[in-house]
């Protein structure tokens, strides 16, 4: 994976869409204000575009500037909601924090955050982001860790809020003694114990928001949908992404989602069971805020 330029570079071709950004963001109206990582391509830009039908603002985050500048043009045009574009690589904490620092200049609100980004990598080499961390855990999790971390005062301030983890049911268990996977390393088991972590991470969220009016949950939208990610490895789809997307949609709108759930599509569900231990979840998070330098 190519890294790209750690600050973040809002595309020319959505200035438009940055005086409805201020709009959304700073004069008071109804409007919802919702980021969706990874919403350039795959699922996040089905979920975007859902939003976008709801006449929400969708804050459009990828590396790719080009299908961002799309993506934004597209709603506009739709003329019901509307979206600004960031650029920030996940692969780097300094971006993460630069693409957070810029969404708490630009809005006085985020009512919904949809941790959606990620990366399934095709190869049987480990690879390491730019902090040094294997690609999976950071991109998939840590990353996303520290982007909620950083906008929790902004989504608290929005209550009644939500977090959406999008998660995966593919997961196995944390070794906490190779968390980085340098023995024995294997793409799909890096890619599971990063979405384990997201969903560790969901339900001790859950609790330490229980009362402050913010629903955490995390979602498995549907397996192997037809995305980029799966048909670019040669894996043959067993879902859509429209499936997916629906899965997403729900967790974000509906009154029956409840906080410190995991859901497999539609339903409740059962994680893996290292995620309902809670010694472990506390090894989890001091890993996290170590490696982040995050600090409640």
């Amino acid at each position: 994976m190519l890294f790209l330029a750690v600050l973040i570079a809002v595309c020319s071709a959505t200035m438009p869409s940055a005086v409805a950004a201020q709009n959304a963001g700073r004069s008071g109206r109804p409007d919802r204000v919702v980021l969706v990582t990874g919403s350039t391509g795959g699922l996040g830009r089905e979920v975007a575009r859902a939003l976008a039908g709801t006449g929400a603002h969708v804050i459009v985050h990828g590396r790719d500037e080009q299908r961002g500048a799309a993506l934004v043009a597209e709603i506009e045009r739709a003329g019901v909601g509307s979206a600004r574009f960031y650029r920030a690589d996940f692969a780097s904490f300094e971006a993460v924090r630069a693409f957070a620092a810029a969404v708490r200049r630009d809005y006085q609100r985020l009512d919904v955050l949809v941790n959606n980004a990620g990366v399934w990598l095709d190869s049987p080499e480990r690879q390491l982001s730019a902090d040094g961390h294997e690609m999976h855990f950071q991109v998939n999790y840590l990353s996303g860790f520290l982007l909620t971390r950083e906008l929790l005062p902004l989504i608290e301030a929005s209550a009644p809020a939500r977090i959406v983890n999008v998660t995966s049911v593919a997961q196995q268990p944390i070794d906490f003694d190779d968390v980085m996977l340098d023995v024995g390393y294997d793409d799909g088991r890096a890619y599971a114990r990063s979405k384990l972590a997201q969903v560790m991470f969901t339900f001790d969220l859950a609790d330490e928001l229980a009362d402050r009016g913010i629903t955490v949950v995390a979602v498995h939208p549907a397996s192997m949908m037809n995305t980029d990610m799966v048909l670019e490895r040669g894996a043959r789809p067993r879902s859509s992404v429209e499936q997916g997307r629906d899965a997403v949609m729900r967790a974000i709108t509906s009154s029956d989602v409840h906080s410190g759930q995991y859901y497999r599509g539609l339903e409740v569900a059962r994680a893996n069971a290292q995620a309902y231990d809670e010694t472990a979840r506390a090894r989890l998070m001091r890993l996290s805020e170590e490696l982040t330098g995050i600090r409640r």
